[in-house]
């Protein structure tokens, strides 16, 4: 047996159940942020065991914020439901429905429903304070955000200056037809693009935020679409600059979105990111970092006390998965192949296949500091030609403080086609 299969196999604990998560909770201490990956969008026991892991937190820990790798108007149809901030009453079901946008597949699933129908009930037998709030930090949205800044502004203060910037900033989007790439490529020939109309968009409602403040989070709600307006619009620009200029542009969006919500629910605020791998694990530890990338994970970690940030990756040998062959067409179930040879997942295979938890510490650490090939599943998967752009070199024991290894794994659930 290799020497890292001989490592795995000495420090790996069995994961059968939820029970065997205690030992990853004392790890975890008394950490404020707990970063939780996945190895592709599609797969359903990165949901599942990520959803067992946060009721733990949440319950054993005193975990109130979920972030996701989701859009932030959709999101908070589903944080509004969980808070119960609406009269009406919903299916899960039809809540998430608000994920419109293609990979729809990734939160309108079977198993989100059942962890968010899960915290609407946690949530409905605890006091105000201590309810769980469920909230998308990516930065796709511009059109939905600023319509809702629209929306939200021509009811609360329809003669302000505010929205008198947000139809300016709307007006000068307008000419695209709601279409990013069509912004993105115009971009290059227009002199500063719309970046003045959201910037000063972001700055007056920053400086008239107290004039919002509201029990059901209508203040973070504008704020937080007003800063998804000022960095989509960069996002957009930078997509036809650079692929890395682009990541870092929504990456670095995500950790301001991630402090934003933090610091609005105060010091004590302790949070849960759901994310895939490549945003959460530390990027300084892949190849990512010779290409100039950075990631959420790595600027968590910078930005706060190491005992503050706990970061687990997740991966599986082989299965099934949600994905598509290419951007935008309709999902379907596609065969994970068994993991290419000498990568982490073949390690963690051939040194037992059974389901396993690596914690990461000061004593084992270096024994996974080597470079290896991690693989990396996105929303479009062609698993013939995986084992030449599916693998990220790293190293595995830097770039996470634990690990979870689901040997065979099946595809996620969707609701709707």
């Amino acid at each position: 047996m290799k020497p890292l299969e001989e490592a795995i196999k000495k420090y790996a604990l069995s994961y059968e159940s939820t029970d065997d998560l205690t030992s990853l909770l004392q790890a975890i201490g008394d950490a404020k942020i707990v970063l939780l990956g996945e190895a592709s969008h599609g797969t359903s026991e990165f949901y599942t065991v990520r959803a067992e892991l946060s009721k733990r937190l949440i319950e054993e820990k005193g975990f109130t914020l979920i972030a996701v790798e989701g859009d932030w108007p959709s999101t908070q149809h589903v944080n509004r439901f969980i808070k119960a901030y609406d009269n009406e009453q919903m299916d899960v079901r039809d809540v998430l429905k608000a994920f419109e946008r293609w990979p729809t597949w990734m939160w309108a699933n079977e198993e989100i429903a059942e962890f968010v129908t899960w915290v609407k009930l946690h949530n409905s037998q605890i006091e105000v304070k201590k309810k769980v709030g469920f909230y998308g930090i990516d930065v796709y949205s511009l059109w939905e955000s600023l319509d809702e800044v629209i929306t939200y502004l021509s009811k609360t203060n329809p003669n302000g200056i505010d929205l008198a910037f947000a139809k300016k900033a709307f007006s000068c989007f307008e000419p695209f037809n709601r279409h990013p790439e069509t912004y993105a490529i115009s971009s290059t020939n227009i002199s500063e693009a719309c970046v003045d109309e959201v910037s000063k968009l972001l700055a007056s409602i920053r400086t008239h935020v107290d004039n919002y403040q509201d029990e059901k989070e209508a203040d973070l709600n504008l704020k937080i679409n007003a800063i998804i307006a000022r960095n989509a619009e960069e996002y957009y620009r930078a997509m036809v600059r650079s692929d890395e200029l682009s990541w870092n542009v929504r990456d670095e969006h995500m950790v301001e979105a991630i402090n934003e919500i933090m610091d609005y629910h105060g010091t004590e605020s302790k949070m849960i990111i759901w994310e895939h791998n490549t945003h959460i694990g530390d990027a300084s530890a892949t190849d990512m970092e010779a290409s100039g990338m950075v990631n959420v994970g790595q600027i968590i970690r910078l930005q706060n006390r190491k005992e503050n940030v706990y970061t687990v990756g997740f991966g599986t040998h082989r299965g099934t998965v949600i994905a598509a062959n290419e951007w935008g067409v309709p999902y379907k179930k596609i065969d994970v192949p068994p993991a290419r040879t000498d990568s982490w997942e073949d390690a963690l295979h051939n040194a037992g296949a059974f389901d396993k938890l690596i914690i990461f510490n000061e004593e084992n650490r270096p024994l996974f500091s080597n470079w290896i090939g991690h693989r990396a599943i996105g929303v479009v998967y062609h698993p013939n030609f995986e084992a030449y752009g599916n693998y990220v070199p790293s190293k595995i024991g830097s770039r996470y403080d634990a690990f979870i290894y689901l040997d065979q794994t099946k595809a996620l659930s969707p609701l709707y086609i």
